[in-house]
């Protein structure tokens, strides 16, 4: 069942007031979008076939126009050489051909303004579309955004999640009671003649990059430096 019965409906409605009255929004905007779609198609083939019927009122005009100037000199030809009886026929076809062009003329003026209807009539619809998917991605957008703050919510409240972090830092506690261990093997333990002498190396190289900063500085080193 469509939303509307013509193509005036869907250029004249308010899509804010259909979506509103809609117990589901979404399943309704798809029919609307699928109703401008199809009749998108019905209006251009319409204006497919006046453009037709253009082109061919305009080349049977020309064609009558045309006959009316052949008949016009047949008519002159005819009174020049003294035929008169020739003359009157020749005024008599040019006459028919003048009531022809006449009515492709009045035709002719029909069909350019239904097409002028037409091409309002697509610019409107392509417009009512345009807004139509517009209200569609801004549902998708806004149920997508739900669905997130839902998932997320749900992960936020579940056990599991409560669970795995307490599991963490159990785990974060063990290694740390495992290196306080570690440490504890240490203390009190003289040190190495290698732990001495990167102490002394050390140390030695600190003095020397404070010697050069000085030096750098215009500064002589103090005494016992």
């Amino acid at each position: 069942m469509g939303v509307f019965s013509r193509l005036s409906d869907i250029v004249n409605s308010n899509l804010n007031a259909l979506l509103d009255r809609a117990e589901d929004p979404e399943k309704i905007v798809r029919l609307i979008i699928q109703e401008m779609e199809d009749t998108l198609v019905e209006v251009r083939a319409s204006t497919a076939r006046l453009i037709a019927d253009r082109k061919e009122l305009t080349r049977k005009l020309a064609e009558f126009e045309t006959r009316q100037a052949k008949w016009a000199e047949k008519a002159e030809l005819a009174v020049s050489k003294g035929r008169d009886d020739l003359a009157k026929g020749a005024l008599a076809a040019r006459r028919k051909a003048a009531e022809m062009a006449a009515l492709l003329t009045a035709e002719l003026a029909q069909v350019d303004q239904s097409m002028a209807k037409a091409e309002d009539d697509l610019a409107r619809l392509q417009a009512k579309l345009k807004e139509a998917k517009a209200k569609q991605r801004a549902m998708d957008l806004r149920r997508q955004s739900v669905s997130d703050r839902v998932r997320i919510q749900r992960q936020l409240h579940d056990g599991r999640l409560d669970e795995a972090l307490a599991r963490y830092e159990r785990y974060e506690r063990r290694l740390d009671e495992l290196e306080a261990e570690a440490e504890v093997f240490t203390l009190g333990q003289p040190r190495t003649l290698t732990d001495q002498f990167n102490e002394l190396e050390a140390e030695e190289a600190v003095a020397g990059e404070l010697a050069r900063i000085k030096e750098r500085l215009g500064k002589k080193p103090a005494a016992g430096e």
